[in-house]
């Protein structure tokens, strides 16, 4: 895309200060023609993805819906069924996004129309919260969660693919830990707001929750559309196209690469157990809610212990995730399991203590610190294991198998009903361990 003189020297400069590239021409895998335009590419992938991450603080199916359901009616088993549709929905259908992607030499406009989807579902989300209760707002709300991430996932697949041949290697984990920093800061104002609304709201506690909930909602939409707009600036070079199919029979066909190429399944096993730190949260404030109590104070606190997480620790990981993002998965691993069983000492042995506010969101701190290191280090790493040709292709077939297991996540809630809670962070405890393990035992693909 042609860009003004001052434009480029504009982000050339931003790029070699965030990227620390001061001739901002590091062109490791990515085609030659892309070397020119890789600061602009650099800018509007940040741009972007700090306005989509921030989105997701705003309408976390960890934190914020669970509360949004919850505190106008919606039946329990809404609430349970969030986080598993939300993950697996933006996972299982990219093997046929794929093919089609494959078949499409410029991938970014799928990112740009994906963003678009996820803005229009939060807008339905909007009136639904506007106008329905009970039930009804339940049923509203998992449908268009379906949706927004059905969209996500059409997102997911494309981002990994224009980023390898756009963004150099060693410079892609600095990118989403950037924008992961970036993300949190704001996150953190808006944690501050909904922290002190009780207190700054007038009228009935219902009227003050569909102000903040609206609020959340609707500033989320903004983001994702001007977040599509932007993207579209990602100046592209056209992608290899060759290898075209039916997309069911070539999705079947891909999955074989789980076992033809050793390192990428070690890699998705790795991943698969990883899973854990991404049930770590939600479990967290489980127990956190059963041992005090909810409300827009608490969710408040909760956003501001994860806001202030992604905002210090997306660069460290981003960095580290350049020259070993192995280890870093491995870290996440093992920071999850440490503060799983920090909760679970202290939700067995001294409950009130669980229920107080700080050290809650200390607790939530530690772990969102380790989740994001778990995504950042996964991202990286996938992303420098593949080639421009495979990439899309390893993409989708590593999100289709953890999107599955995410979807039995529903089970855990099974488990918590029969065996309770404690018995479900043991499970995770163990995963966590054996994650972090194997995570050490992968190559290091960023010296390749």
């Amino acid at each position: 895309m042609s860009q003004d003189s001052s434009g480029r020297d504009l982000t050339d400069r931003i790029y070699g200060y965030l990227a620390e590239d001061e001739d901002a021409r590091v062109c490791k895998d990515i085609p030659d023609s892309a070397c020119n335009d890789q600061p602009l590419a650099f800018v509007a992938h940040l741009v972007a993805l700090s306005m989509t991450k921030l989105g997701d603080s705003l309408v976390s199916a960890r934190l914020v819906l669970p509360w949004i359901l919850t505190s106008l009616g919606a039946p329990s088993a809404f609430v349970s069924a969030l986080v598993p549709l939300r993950e697996s929905l933006a996972l299982l259908p990219q093997l046929v996004i794929a093919q089609q992607l494959r078949e499409t030499p410029i991938r970014k406009w799928f990112w740009v129309f994906g963003s678009i989807g996820q803005g229009l579902a939060l807008v339905g989300m909007l009136f639904s919260v506007l106008t329905l209760r009970e039930s009804a707002l339940g049923w509203a709300i998992v449908i268009l969660l379906t949706i927004f991430s059905i969209a996500r996932g059409v997102c997911s697949v494309s981002i990994k693919d224009v980023q390898g041949k756009t963004i150099s290697k060693t410079r892609r984990g600095r990118l989403s830990g950037i924008a992961a920093s970036v993300a949190g800061l704001l996150s953190v104002l808006t944690a501050l707001v909904v922290l002190f609304a009780p207190t700054l709201l007038s009228g009935g506690l219902e009227q003050g929750n569909i102000l903040i909930f609206s609020g959340l909602l609707g500033t989320a939409a903004i983001l994702w559309f001007a977040a599509a707009v932007t993207y579209a600036q990602v100046p592209e070079v056209a992608g290899a196209t060759e290898g075209g199919g039916n997309a069911i029979i070539e999705a079947l066909r891909s999955m074989r690469l789980l076992w033809q190429d050793k390192q990428f399944g070690s890699f998705v096993l790795t991943r698969a157990l990883l899973v854990s730190s991404a049930f770590a949260i939600p479990y967290i404030v489980v127990m956190i809610q059963r041992s005090g109590e909810g409300g827009l104070t608490s969710l408040g606190g909760l956003m501001l212990a994860s806001g202030i997480a992604g905002m210090l620790a997306g660069r460290f990981w981003g960095k580290w995730s350049d020259s070993a993002s192995h280890h870093v998965m491995a870290a996440a691993a093992f920071i999850a399991v440490g503060v799983m069983a920090a909760a679970l000492m202290l939700y067995t042995l001294a409950p009130d203590w669980l229920a107080s506010q700080w050290l809650a969101g200390l607790l939530i701190f530690i772990a969102a610190v380790a989740h994001h290191g778990a995504r950042v280090g996964r991202k990286t790493y996938l992303i420098d294991m593949a080639t421009q040709d495979n990439r899309g292709q390893l993409t989708a077939v590593s999100n289709t198998v953890i999107g599955g297991i995410l979807l039995l996540g529903i089970l855990l809630g099974v488990l918590d009903s029969f065996a309770g809670v404690e018995a479900v962070m043991v499970m995770l405890i163990v995963l966590g361990c054996i994650a972090g393990v194997r995570a050490m035992t992968l190559p290091n693909v960023q010296q390749d």
